[in-house]
């Protein structure tokens, strides 16, 4: 009777665990992100826009004579 008992606890822990260790993941990931940007814009630098349009790339190349 109590085996049942210690696998409901052991699996609810492991759980939890996946949980918590996602969770701290994906913050690590958005201070990672955020710190990236902050400094990107302390630099002064921006993103470039891209688009997957071919023909508004070829348009914005000019050739050479």
């Amino acid at each position: 009777m109590e085996t049942p008992v210690f696998n409901v606890l052991i699996l609810v822990a492991f759980g939890l665990m996946v949980l918590v260790s996602g969770g701290v993941g994906y913050l690590t990931l958005a201070e990672w992100r955020d710190r990236r940007r902050r400094d990107r814009e302390a630099r002064g630098d921006r993103a470039i826009p891209r688009t997957t349009d071919k023909l508004s790339r070829k348009a914005g190349k000019a050739k050479k004579p």
